[in-house]
């Protein structure tokens, strides 16, 4: 089984002691966001659990908590874009502490272990172009030597999307000005030593040197633990994204990043309120059992085949 820590929340930046006392416990309740008052009860042993995806816009809680992560496999997706606190509101300064945090991070785990994510791209009269080259620049350089790949993704208007994008006037890009922008984020990405991938997006930019990513990545995957393993593509997710299947820890309405552009969160009251549910100590993120729901042990086993040679590399 691959963990998917998490698509619907940070679980690294506000719930990463939950996480902890669930690898302690051995195991984690998922509610079914399709159908409320079922729940999965989710095995956390070492013996299912393959790898952990970790997605996070500050990882810096888990910092010191990586040594509870020894008997696991793990890496993590780090978003680092150039967008102000406008944009990314709950955000500490990217130069003075989240570059630091990234470079720590990587130091702790080993770079192949922290991808770097600059997504999701949108244009406006601010971030135009021009300044996402620039930031993307400042940011390359200052991780040189941190991360071997760089992700990127362009907006996607899902509904929660517009909601919280409400005022925010995205502008298009002419499609020569598109080819040229993304033509030099492809060549910082080269300059600082990273692979350039984008993220679920349908467009081919081979011709640029960027790759279709698989952000849960079975090659890294295997290259981290050493083993074949036999995952199938994750059948939830868009026909453009590459990820192998996995299975998601967190629940939604509960990041407190407030990003404008998140996906994840109906509203910041309803972030609120699902915030006031927050147990360290319960099986279940920011949620109550009622009498109403359903508990059911779901049949996780791990996908390991073999061991892999070095010369599978």
């Amino acid at each position: 089984m691959i963990l998917s820590v998490s698509r619907r929340t940070d679980i690294p930046n506000y719930y990463s002691e939950w996480f902890i006392n669930r690898l302690r416990e051995g195991y984690l309740y998922v509610r079914n966001p399709m159908n409320i008052h079922q729940i999965s009860k989710i095995a956390l042993s070492p013996q299912v659990v393959d790898c952990i995806v970790f997605w996070t816009k500050n990882p810096l809680p888990m910092l010191d908590k990586l040594e509870e992560l020894k008997a696991y496999h793990y890496y993590f997706q780090f978003t680092l874009t150039g967008y102000g606190r406008d944009i990314e509101p709950k955000l500490p300064d990217k130069r003075t502490q989240m570059i630091p945090i990234f470079r720590s991070l990587s130091s702790k785990t080993g770079k192949e272990r922290v991808i770097w994510r600059y997504d999701p791209i949108f244009f406006t009269h601010r971030y135009t172009a021009e300044y996402h080259v620039r930031a993307f620049r400042e940011i390359a350089e200052a991780l040189r030597g941190y991360t071997d790949k760089v992700v990127i993704s362009f907006i996607d208007m899902y509904a929660k999307t517009k909601k919280n994008m409400k005022g925010i006037p995205v502008l298009d890009l002419e499609e020569s000005k598109f080819f040229e922008f993304v033509s030099e984020l492809s060549a910082i990405a080269k300059e600082n030593g990273m692979k350039i991938a984008t993220c679920a997006e349908e467009i081919d930019l081979a011709f640029y040197g960027i790759e279709h990513n698989c952000c849960i990545d079975q090659e890294l995957i295997e290259k981290i633990t050493g083993c074949k393993i036999s995952a199938k593509k994750d059948k939830n997710q868009r026909a453009e994204c590459g990820c192998v299947e996995s299975i998601d820890a967190g629940s939604y309405n509960t990041c407190r990043n407030a990003c404008k552009y998140c996906y994840a969160n109906e509203s910041e009251e309803k972030v609120r309120l699902s915030c006031q549910n927050y147990d360290p100590h319960s099986p279940l993120l920011c949620g109550v059992i009622t009498q109403e729901d359903k508990i059911t042990e779901r049949k996780v086993k791990s996908l390991r085949e073999e061991q892999i040679s070095i010369f599978d590399f």
